[in-house]
């Protein structure tokens, strides 16, 4: 329970400053379900923005024919996308009309809250959203459970304001991601133009002969990792051995806590008895077998992964030989587990040390500033997440702050509304600067357009939407037409 808030806040429950609408999936059995556009978000995407904030893109896409045969919907973009089953308290905003699967409570803000704001709050709470959660083969938050979780509300401005400053920290790791993707996607395609396309410098000179990995050049050999290098496998010690609190050494049980390239630390461990060295490569041996990060420190491992060290050094060749062999994960292994002798008979390429120096200068320096990006997204995560509970809480006071919030706050100024059309729309400056808005409601217009353009019915809205009436959607979309008109004339 929220007990105090700022002058001027209010407290309200999400019910009350949004609309809250669960995913769905369609029978997968139909194949043509999964073969339309429309993004289709699962828990595993959410993962996978490495802490970003926006989506608009996901893995899997699904057809108009699945929404309308299953409990997904089409959501506008500026949704908040909120993980609420097994994965709690994980959130995103839509950047596009996008679906989820039944794994996600989805929110639609009201005039009252800016989604951003919300996002953020949520992201805050998932320590209280994780006790909400019930179930026995996996925790789940209800909806009910949701409309009745209480959030601060500032005044619009200020919420603007709190929004823009995490948000800076968000865009610049954004930023930073796509420069690491970019960086990552280099790496990978000097190794595969040299060591699967034998594109490397001097191949025109070098026969080509038979190997049981297929043609190879001449001079290359195939050997086992086992041969090659050092591997230790992991082993859980006891829970009496782990704390959050930084007592002992970071400990890794699995791929929970994996990140792009390194690990994130939460657990820790005081029985060191299984340990992977600063640069070892983390291989994971239980499902997903084969996904990969590095160890950008000393760290305990648990019986789901292993740490791998080349014999001879050639440390940054081998990560991308793995990372090119186990791009599809579980390929090898039975019982979603491989064992010992499996990982050390896995055929390796070894080509020419002079051929794996030249690959090492150059792509250590990817490494190098892959790292250092990393290191920098660590650093701006700490700093707005020190930040995060003070603006949140009204601890930090923002509002009497020259903030510029142009970039995320919709363009100011009062619009003009045919005459014809104000009965039942209007324009308040009151609400998000003014843009029209539905009388008898705090619903703007675009927001409405947004939810037919993104398919939803007539029906829909008029049932998820009371206050709605056919005629506020007649006069929503008259006022459409009148403002494409005045544009072509322009």
């Amino acid at each position: 329970m929220i007990r105090k808030v700022p002058h001027g806040w209010e407290v309200k429950t999400l019910g009350e400053v949004t609309d809250i609408f669960k995913g769905g999936t369609p029978k997968r059995n139909v194949e043509r379900y999964f073969q339309g556009n429309i993004p289709w978000v699962t828990p595993t995407d959410i993962t996978k923005l490495n802490g970003a904030l926006y989506i608009d893109d996901t893995e899997t896409h699904i057809s108009e024919e699945a929404l309308g045969k299953s409990a997904a919907r089409l959501l506008p973009a500026g949704a908040v996308l909120l993980t609420s089953r097994a994965t709690i308290g994980k959130v995103a905003i839509a950047r596009a009309p996008i679906a989820t699967n039944q794994g996600f409570a989805n929110f639609l803000c009201k005039e009252e809250i800016v989604n951003i704001f919300l996002a953020y709050y949520l992201r805050l709470s998932t320590d209280l959203l994780i006790s909400l959660g019930t179930g026995t083969t996996f925790l789940e938050v209800t909806k009910a459970a949701l409309l009745g979780v209480e959030i601060p509300v500032p005044p619009l401005p200020t919420q603007y304001k709190i929004a823009a400053v995490l948000s800076a920290y968000d865009d610049l790791i954004e930023n930073n991601n796509r420069r690491i993707e970019i960086l990552e996607d280099m790496a990978s395609a000097i190794y595969r133009e040299w060591f699967v396309e034998f594109r490397f410098p001097g191949h025109e000179r070098v026969e080509m002969v038979q190997s049981e990995l297929g043609l190879i050049p001449q001079g290359w050999e195939v050997k086992k990792l086992g041969e090659m290098c050092h591997v230790i496998m992991g082993l859980s010690p006891k829970s009496e051995f782990y704390n959050e609190n930084g007592d002992g050494l970071p400990f890794h049980q699995g791929v929970k806590d994996f990140g792009e390239r390194f690990p994130t630390d939460r657990v820790y461990c005081t029985n060191q008895k299984r340990v992977a060295e600063a640069d070892d490569i983390l291989f994971s041996v239980r499902a997903p077998v084969g996904r990969i990060n590095i160890a950008n420190k000393k760290v305990v491992i648990g019986r789901g992964l292993s740490g791998i060290r080349s014999k001879n050094g050639n440390q940054t060749f081998l990560l991308q030989q793995l990372k090119d062999r186990f791009q599809e994960e579980d390929t090898m292994g039975s019982g979603n587990a491989i064992r010992k002798t499996d990982l050390l008979g896995i055929p390796l390429l070894t080509p020419l040390e002079s051929v794996i120096g030249k690959f090492e200068d150059i792509v250590n320096l990817i490494f190098a500033e892959l790292a250092n990006l990393t290191l920098k997204n660590a650093n701006l995560r700490q700093t707005r997440d020190l930040l995060l509970p003070k603006l949140i809480s009204g601890e930090i006071d923002v509002s009497k702050l020259d903030i510029d919030t142009d970039r995320i706050q919709p363009k100011k100024g009062r619009t003009h509304i045919p005459k014809s059309l104000k009965d039942w729309l209007h324009s308040d400056e009151n609400i998000l600067g003014g843009p029209p808005v539905i009388k008898g409601t705090r619903l703007t217009v675009a927001f409405l357009l947004e939810l037919l353009e993104c398919g939803w019915s007539e029906k829909e809205v008029l049932e998820n939407y009371p206050n709605i009436k056919h005629e506020h959607i007649d006069a929503c979309l008259a006022f459409q037409q009148e403002v494409t008109r005045a544009s072509v004339s322009r």
